[in-house]
């Protein structure tokens, strides 16, 4: 009978069945009313045969549940980011044990306790806000103890030390029963892993063992990912380094390159032009070299931008301040200077950034432009001085040895032989160095000399006409002192002579205008009327009548008018219509309408003092010519 009973159980365990299916035997033996010993035997096959069944279902169930445990570990162990590694771990928790809620917190070293660090099934922002002292609630006696701890009703738990703010996020949350287990690297809790539910529940010691197991894989999955990141971090300052290595590297070799070819440009004589091309060549966008007065003395680069003259002079001031370059208005000022005196600016744009030996390459290259127009300076000062000389030498004596002079003014383009004009420049108020300085720019810019003597800066210029050269030498000086400047010109005359001569013309010239009050013009003997003729040395009567009176003469020769009689009688007789009409037996309205023509062809001030007293001079010698 025993065998019988125990097949019976045996097929249902073989099958699978359910529990409720162990009882038909029993029911089937009653019925057909079977003896007492063989209940009894088929109640002791059946008691075993559900202890077999229960051992059978709880291996399976932890079969699955270490598969799941594998698959987890496998899953984590892949992820590298540490918030995609801690995302994986509570969601994994939350589905092995089939609870509501799953978190996990981690261990503030600084601040001695533990903060909520993600969440899986949560839906309050308190509770995801939480943090936990040690020893405060359930998670903070399992992170002072790393043991695991689990309540099946928390709110209701009295071995736990409640605290307001726990329980109140707790209770936020909806959390009854929860269980807590340490993540632990070696003897340190790094935190802890949480499965909780919104209902009662008891947690059994294979739930317990089997989160523990997760949270030792989930430990070292959260230790890799950080190391991992930490690896990561370092590689990239490496690799921060490495680049800041190499630019730094570069930029030496740049700055090298910059002061090499620097050096070897003040060697061999180069300008403030080769500067500006070395330095946009080495750093690129577009450099401006300018003057002390800001004027444009060489450019590198295309189109160059340039502060205001406000904020550029506060840039200069700052650099010069500091000795270093500085930034204004998206471009770098490095400022030109010797010593105390200004000479200038460097202004680059067009870079965004420019630091360390990139900068030290636009200050030195300041610092060459600086040198290189000192020099200028010097070999502009000793030119000067040697044009001076010469033309001192010319004025002073010009028959002691003409030869010479000829050749000194030869080596310096200059040939006498050529008609030259002299102009003589009084810039009164004006600091006679500076207008010398100016004089040597618009005489050298005209091919020409410039020098001072007998207390006057002068120059002697190759142009015919002294009018014209006085003029524009008066405009330029103008122009570049800022001031008014009288200009009296002399000449043309050719050789040491002439030179000379010229000289002596333009001085009276000069001291002719000055005395009529004609300052801040310029002009020749021509241009002062008959005191040009009176004082000039060439005694240009011709030349005299033709300017006053060369539009009647031209009239009465094409029309064959008498407008020049006319005008002579009308100066004879005292300016009387009169007297006029009786001499020349012509109506007194003929008289009329000639004087009419000369005021249109002589100008409406023919009759004033000054040009009246020309004109009479000019009649004079015109008629004294005919004779």
């Amino acid at each position: 009978m025993g065998d019988v009973s125990a097949g019976v159980f045996l097929e249902l365990l073989a099958r699978e069945a359910a529990v409720v299916e162990y009882e038909r035997p029993l029911v089937e033996a009653r019925a057909r009313r079977a003896l007492p010993e063989e209940i009894d035997e088929l109640e002791r096959a059946k008691r075993h045969a559900l202890e077999i069944r229960a051992t059978l279902e709880r291996r399976r169930r932890r079969e699955a549940e270490l598969v799941a445990l594998f698959d987890t570990a496998g899953e984590i162990a892949a992820l590298q980011e540490l918030d995609a590694v801690l995302q994986a771990i509570v969601r994994r928790a939350r589905r092995l044990l089939g609870t509501d809620v799953a978190y996990l917190t981690l261990k503030d070293a600084d601040a001695g306790d533990t903060y909520m660090r993600v969440t899986d099934g949560s839906v309050a922002a308190r509770f995801q806000r939480l943090r936990l002292p040690l020893g405060a609630g359930l998670g903070g006696m399992v992170a002072q103890t790393a043991a695991p701890f689990w309540s099946p009703n928390y709110p209701a738990d009295p071995q736990f030390q409640h605290t307001s703010e726990i329980d109140a996020a707790v209770a936020e949350e909806g959390l009854v029963a929860i269980l807590g287990v340490p993540l632990r690297l070696g003897s340190t809790v790094i935190g802890v892993l949480f499965a909780a539910n919104r209902s009662e529940r008891p947690f059994a010691r294979d739930e317990v063992t089997l989160l523990s197991s997760l949270a030792a894989h989930a430990a070292v999955a959260i230790d890799n990912a950080r190391l991992l990141q930490e690896t990561r971090a370092a590689l990239d300052e490496l690799n921060t380094a490495n680049r800041l290595v190499r630019a730094h590297s570069a930029s030496v070799e740049r700055a090298a390159a910059a002061h090499d070819r620097l050096a070897d440009l003040v060697l061999r004589g180069g300008g403030v032009e080769d500067v500006a091309a070395a330095v946009g060549d080495v750093l690129g966008g577009s450099l401006l070299v300018l003057d002390a007065e800001g004027r444009l003395l060489a450019r590198a680069g295309g189109h160059a931008g340039c502060p205001d003259e406000a904020t550029l002079a506060e840039a200069v001031a700052a650099s010069r301040a500091s000795g270093r370059a500085v930034r204004a208005d998206g471009c770098v000022v490095a400022a030109v200077a010797a010593g105390m005196e200004h000479l200038g600016a460097l202004v680059l744009s067009g870079v965004d950034e420019l630091a360390g030996a990139d900068q030290r390459i636009l200050e030195r290259a300041a610092l060459v432009t600086a040198l290189l127009l000192l020099f200028r300076r010097s070999a502009a000062d000793a030119e000067e001085r040697v044009r001076g000389e010469l033309l001192g030498d010319l004025l002073a004596a010009p028959r002691r040895d003409p030869d010479g002079l000829r050749e000194r003014a030869r080596r310096l383009n200059v040939d006498l032989d050529a008609p030259h004009t002299v102009v003589v420049v009084d810039a009164d108020g004006l600091p006679r160095q500076r207008v010398a300085s100016f004089a040597t720019r618009v005489a050298a810019d005209r091919k020409g000399l410039a020098g001072s003597h007998s207390g006057r800066v002068l120059l002697l210029l190759p142009l015919q006409d002294p009018g014209v050269a006085a003029r524009t030498v008066a405009q330029a000086l103008e122009h570049g002192l800022g001031g008014p400047v009288t200009a009296g010109g002399g000449g043309p005359g050719t050789g040491p002579d002439g030179v000379a001569a010229a000289h002596q013309e333009a001085v009276g010239c000069l001291e002719a205008m000055l005395a009529l009050g004609r300052r801040g013009t310029g002009g020749g003997m021509a241009d002062l009327g008959f005191l040009g003729l009176v004082l000039g040395e060439s005694r240009d009567a011709g030349g005299f009548v033709r300017r006053t009176l060369g539009p009647l003469l031209d009239y009465d020769a094409r029309r064959g008018t008498e407008l020049l009689a006319t005008l002579e009688q009308y100066f004879a007789n005292g300016g009387s219509l009169a007297r006029t009409r009786e001499v020349l037996h012509v109506h007194v309205n003929t008289v009329t309408q000639r004087l009419e023509r000369i005021s249109r062809l002589l100008g409406e001030d023919w009759n004033t003092p000054d040009r009246a007293l020309e004109v009479q001079l000019a009649l004079k010698l015109h008629r004294a010519a005919e004779a």
